[in-house]
């Protein structure tokens, strides 16, 4: 069977890491989360004092150390099948998903060298095919020559239920109107961006899981790509 590229872009909560992490186990393939690029990008920014008490970003003290900032995917300690963000070689999976990182991420998402430099290393790491990435600009910038093109999309009341549950589990202290907030916030400023701008290619599979659970979802993207690696496109 042939190895595709498989893009799966959509809205913030709507389930892309999950189905894309195990579409890449199931099929063999390299799962690339380009979000957690730029949210290690955005903890940089918190660490380092570029981002001021009201929240604001310094995006041109930001671009101006982006020569300090290394990513890399790197196996994870806990489960080493699976591979996990690095910061400048430190693990940081488990600093990158609270609401703090996610309230800077869009604004970090939209400098244009910022993007520039994640887009070139994605690019690079899709070269050879066998991969599975999500993010906001996937099918469209990133591999616009994907084999298998994913947008997926709920309601931004279904993902502020989905995504409270996940904060709260992890012991985090937020109420649903700072997550909703947080998601129509991100919604407008990754729809409207400039550079690379949450949208869905013309050739992509549209799923709203607003009424479908993640496992049928998950098979049905499934068995597109398996007809796909198959086939041989």
């Amino acid at each position: 069977m042939s190895k595709i590229n498989i893009a799966i872009d959509g809205f913030s909560s709507t389930g892309k890491s999950t189905v894309a992490r195990r579409l890449a186990k199931e099929l063999g393939y390299l799962y690339v989360d380009t979000g957690a690029m730029y949210r290690a990008v955005a903890l940089y920014a918190l660490r380092n004092g570029l981002v001021n008490e009201e929240g604001q970003l310094d995006a041109a003290g930001l671009v101006a150390v982006l020569d300090r900032i290394e990513l890399a995917f790197v196996k994870s300690a806990s489960n080493p099948a699976q591979f996990e963000i690095a910061l400048n070689g430190e693990p940081v999976e488990g600093y990158i998903r609270n609401l703090e990182v996610s309230s800077v991420v869009s604004p970090v998402a939209v400098i244009k060298e910022v993007r520039d430099l994640l887009v070139q290393q994605q690019q690079q790491m899709g070269k050879e095919g066998g991969i599975v990435m999500d993010g906001r600009d996937i099918g469209t910038v990133v591999f616009p020559d994907a084999q298998l093109k994913i947008f997926m999309t709920a309601s931004a009341e279904k993902r502020t239920h989905r995504r409270l549950e996940e904060l709260l589990a992890r012991g985090e202290e937020v109420s649903y109107e700072e997550v909703y907030t947080n998601i129509v916030e991100r919604d407008r400023i990754d729809s409207t961006r400039e550079i690379g701008p949450l949208r869905k290619a013309e050739d992509a599979i549209e799923y709203n899981n607003d009424n479908l659970s993640l496992e049928e979802q998950y098979q049905l993207i499934y068995q597109e790509a398996l007809r796909l690696t198959k086939v041989g496109v």
